[in-house]
């Protein structure tokens, strides 16, 4: 039985109440640099195969050392190919003790058997401040966790769905109040549903027609009145929850008309409503662009920012090994979307549908914190950046929040990240973070005011919000802002 929870920094939330699994080996971490590591990891700095060196990461003079660290430096300087130099690293924010505490809290995770692997990166002033690969990526092999594996990243793909719609916003192309009918036109039919039954189901839905036609900016922020079947409990949810929805092999097209014939959660712009609004959002890039969400993703955003290895599925079967996997019982299928990222498939799910690295995510984490610019190159101007990292669903607008509002009570959302608009209690956490995760349990958040960001990837949809929040609180306690009491 999957059970959602809602907390301040879990989108999705996804827990499985499951049993504690059985003793298990505890794999060592494969990688560890404090303060010390070339810029873009996993990325510009992918291991080449086996030749990879492993490095010891438990002696403590290890981490103290000064002179160690930089001669770690030196090594992985010589075993990546550097696009941006090697300028030395600022200082870091987090203490030795700290980042051991973030490691040590990881591999308690490993060792208890409820993950089989993770990797950690926190990245500052454009260079990494910490990067370590704990466990393994497929605990039926052992393959010990490298910095190329892959991992499907789930509703962190909404932000890489949201940017290539902005861009083509700023092209022109596009308007954030136009109609979804303009470019969709089976959304002119669109009713929303109401319920009316009794505690029975004995009356069906009422359809009523909208107030107001669906906006790109009601796909961008939540508040299209399309949801999700896999939380909830309402007649429209269970309508959404159909495997009729995802059968066969179909593309945006088909799935964007299929999403139509569905009545709404709620009018639009009444209530944030998660759900498959940027699946629909990634059909309206194609008909706007001309090109399948994949062509386009790749020409604006992979090929420049250097995610080779971002994509909807793993064409190379040379790949397929370094696929990360979790235990049996996290592996099923969320929203239609498959566990197994080797399967070719016609549906380019903007919403959900992404494989990448931790580098590969990074680069384009760090475009947005540089404000829409990366080795030179913009993506998208400062004004958009700051646009879509600003809360569009406050009091002033009379949204209301859903109750299974993922961002939670101290966040609000922009357009494709939720922002904090307030800290917890008891914290002094940066206003103005943005961030996000998936249901396989990846998470990363940007703090343009500590110039920070963090990406934790892992496949473990059962553990994955327990640990974001305990790894949250780790680092800025570590900080000093504060250890979270909400």
């Amino acid at each position: 039985m999957i059970a959602i929870r809602a907390n301040a920094d879990c989108a999705i939330g996804l827990f499985v109440a499951a049993q504690l699994y059985g003793s298990r080996a505890q794999a060592g971490d494969c990688l560890h640099v404090a303060g010390g590591m070339p810029r873009n990891p996993g990325l510009s700095g992918r291991l080449p195969g086996s030749s990879m060196t492993r490095w010891k990461t438990e002696s403590p003079a290890l981490r103290g050392l000064a002179a160690a660290a930089l001669a770690m430096s030196l090594l992985l300087i010589s075993a990546f190919d550097l696009r941006a130099g090697t300028e030395a690293p600022p200082a870091a924010t987090l203490s030795p003790a700290t980042l051991k505490r973030l490691g040590d809290t990881i591999r308690n995770e490993i060792a208890t058997g409820k993950i089989p692997g993770g990797v950690l990166l926190l990245q500052q002033h454009g260079k990494p401040l910490h990067f370590e690969c704990f466990g393994v990526r497929d605990p039926d092999t052992g393959q010990p966790m490298t910095p190329d594996t892959l991992f499907q990243i789930y509703s962190m793909s909404k932000a890489v769905t949201s940017v290539a719609a902005m861009m083509l916003v700023e092209d022109g192309k596009l308007g954030l109040d136009d109609p979804l009918s303009k470019y969709i036109r089976s959304f002119a039919d669109a009713r929303v549903g109401v319920d009316t039954s009794d505690e029975a189901g004995k009356y069906p839905l009422k359809l009523e027609p909208l107030k107001r036609p669906i906006t790109i900016r009601d796909l961008l922020r939540h508040t299209s009145g399309i949801t999700y079947g896999f939380f909830g409990e309402t007649q429209v949810q269970k309508l959404y929850a159909n495997p009729l929805l995802y059968a066969g092999d179909y593309d945006n097209a088909e799935f964007a008309d299929r999403i139509a014939v569905l009545p709404l959660a709620d009018q639009p712009a009444t209530r944030w409503n998660y759900g498959h609004s940027v699946d629909v959002l990634g059909r309206v890039i194609e008909v706007v662009s001309g090109q399948t969400l994949y062509q386009f993703e790749k020409q604006r955003l992979f090929e420049p920012l250097g995610m080779s290895d971002t994509a909807y599925y793993v064409a190379d079967k040379r790949k397929w090994p370094l696929i990360a996997k979790g235990y049996l019982v996290d592996r099923f299928r969320v929203a239609g979307i498959s566990d197994d990222p080797s399967v070719p498939r016609r549906w380019e799910s903007g919403g959900a549908g992404l494989i990448s690295t931790t580098g590969d995510y990074a680069r384009f984490l760090q475009m947005l914190l540089n404000g829409g610019e990366l080795d030179g190159r913009r993506y998208l101007k400062r004004e958009t950046v700051a646009l879509m990292t600003s809360d569009q669903i406050g009091p002033e607008t009379g949204i209301i929040h859903d109750p299974f509002y993922f961002p939670g009570p101290t966040s609000g959302f922009g357009l494709g990240f939720a922002i904090r608009t307030a800290p917890p209690p008891g914290t002094n956490w940066p206003l103005g973070e943005y961030r996000w995760d998936g249901a396989g349990g990846s998470f990363y958040f940007v703090d343009p005011v500590d110039d920070l960001l963090g990406v934790f990837m892992v496949m473990s949809p059962t553990q994955g919000g327990r640990i974001q929040l305990d790894l949250k609180t780790i680092i800025y306690e570590g900080m000093g802002k504060g250890l979270r009491k909400d």
